[in-house]
């Protein structure tokens, strides 16, 4: 079964990660982690290997030493570049070779680590590398729809709902007004102020995410505003916060609402005197940042529930979008739906042609609760079970009642055309929802408490939440 990683960067089974060291102890422990989390993994023993190798196939991913027989690693990531290469390549060092880690960075490397490698560290960064790439290569495409004037075309159809939004993105795109996206989850709020970087003034400079809800409390303020070497026990090194990184560019914030009332406070001194000072340091660091926040609740019904400070509120309305959810603008699901089976057809190199009148009216009725990222799951899974028409049997999960309806538990009738092992994950999804509400239930919404309960990490829980639309603030009492 896929785990949370693989769903989280590619919603698929991850290209191949290709592993670069002579040593082969550290090849067969960093295989050892890959393939733990899903990854098929491809590995070699000298830099002549890996050009080889990618002269043939395409990894998803490149961990790649520095310090190598023959060709080094230098050397090696210089004409793995050459060759336009798109993975991430995440450089391993010994302690003896951080200036040399960083220019590897400098002539594109991702991010680099250092021996003897710790497995948390190892997939944190592969992580953050693989959601870094698929954030460019949605920039890409969406550079690309506008170039063609259909802005926002992964995410937006004809529906004046739709329409609407198209409008306000161009509106606001070379003010200086922060902007404040609410909507559901799923509805592509990621997307849209990504929209926004790359239709301002700003789009030659970085667009940079923080998701406050995936990261707890404890660490939210230094992944804001970075830190100095030994401010905190594990600080080796200093580190930019996120702020710094949008220096130029634009930060987004998504699901602000889950920030502690403490670091809205910072935060809102970091928004009116345009400073940050990183952890551990006496200097205040200037900062020219665009703020686009995001959240899926409404941030008016969290000010008035003592939740959310409202002078940061008044601070990050200055432009409002709201982004309907796809059942309230059901005139987008056939054009989004034949557009991600394009997409996907490309992606999978698939041959699928079209949708049966079946599938389009169970598409129809569908209530779809996870709105444009649901549906697009549903359309790439399809034609991933299919090499001629996506019919009903290829859309589990989609029911032909109208209504909201839970997906089956043990005590209910399964969906008509379904295999069995497709009946059993969609069983498998109930149980696991009903599961972690519970969890949150009982810890009154405390994500942490809950993650220990369930006996996954923060991250994992957090994936799980937004998959099935959970929040933590409706099952705390």
């Amino acid at each position: 079964m896929m785990n949370a990683l693989a769903m989280e960067t590619a919603g698929m089974l991850p290209l191949p990660a290709l592993v670069v060291d002579d040593d082969p102890q550290i090849r067969l422990y960093l295989a050892d982690i890959l393939e733990a989390e899903g990854f098929a993994v491809a590995s070699v023993a000298e830099g002549q290997a890996a050009l080889e190798y990618v002269n043939s196939s395409t990894p998803g991913i490149v961990l790649l030493d520095l310090r190598m027989q023959g060709l080094d690693g230098m050397e090696t990531l210089k004409r793995l570049k050459a060759t336009g290469l798109q993975a991430p390549v995440i450089i391993l060092t010994g302690h003896g070779n951080i200036r040399s880690a960083v220019e590897a960075i400098r002539l594109g490397a991702y991010d680099y680590l250092t021996k003897p490698l710790r497995a948390q560290e190892i997939m944190v960064t592969i992580r953050q590398a693989l959601r870094h790439r698929q954030l460019l290569a949605g920039i890409g495409e969406l550079k690309s729809q506008l170039a063609s004037s259909s802005a926002l075309g992964w995410l937006v159809g004809p529906s004046p709902e739709s329409q609407i939004v198209a409008r306000q993105v161009k509106q606001v795109a070379d003010s200086t007004l922060t902007v404040l996206i609410e909507g559901e989850t799923g509805t592509g709020k990621e997307l849209v102020a990504c929209a926004i970087h790359q239709t301002s003034d700003r789009r030659k400079n970085p667009f940079v995410v923080l998701d406050c809800g995936a990261i707890p409390d404890t660490l939210i303020e230094s992944e804001l505003f970075g830190y100095e070497k030994g401010a905190f026990t594990g600080a080796d090194r200093r580190r930019e916060g996120h702020f710094q990184l949008a220096d130029g560019g634009t930060l987004f914030l998504d699901e602000i609402a889950n920030l502690s009332f403490a670091t809205q406070a910072t935060l809102l001194r970091v928004l009116q005197q345009r400073e940050v000072q990183p952890l551990g340091g006496k200097v205040l660091v200037a900062v020219n940042v665009r703020i686009i926040a995001a959240s899926n609740v409404p941030l008016q019904a969290e000010v008035r529930t003592g939740r959310f400070r409202p002078d940061l509120y008044y601070r990050l309305n200055e432009f409002i979008i709201p982004l309907p959810p796809l059942r309230e603008r059901r005139d987008d699901i056939l054009p989004l739906a034949h557009r991600f089976l394009a997409e996907a057809n490309m992606e999978f190199g698939r041959p699928v042609r079209a949708i049966s009148e079946e599938a389009i009216e169970l598409l129809l009725r569908h209530p779809w609760p996870g709105n444009v990222r649901e549906l697009r799951n549903v359309i790439r899974r399809a034609v991933l079970l299919t090499s001629d028409v996506v019919r009903p049997e290829h859309l589990a999960g989609v029911y032909a009642d109208s209504s909201p309806a839970p997906l089956p538990g043990v005590h209910e009738a399964p969906p008509l055309g379904l295999s069995l092992k497709e009946i059993a994950d969609i069983a498998a999804q109930h149980v696991e929802r009903q599961a972690i509400r519970e969890a949150l239930r009982a810890t009154g919404g405390n994500k942490s408490e809950t993650a220990r309960r369930l006996k996954v990490d923060y991250k994992t829980l957090h994936t799980k939440m937004k998959h099935y639309g959970i929040h933590s603030r409706e099952t705390s009492s």
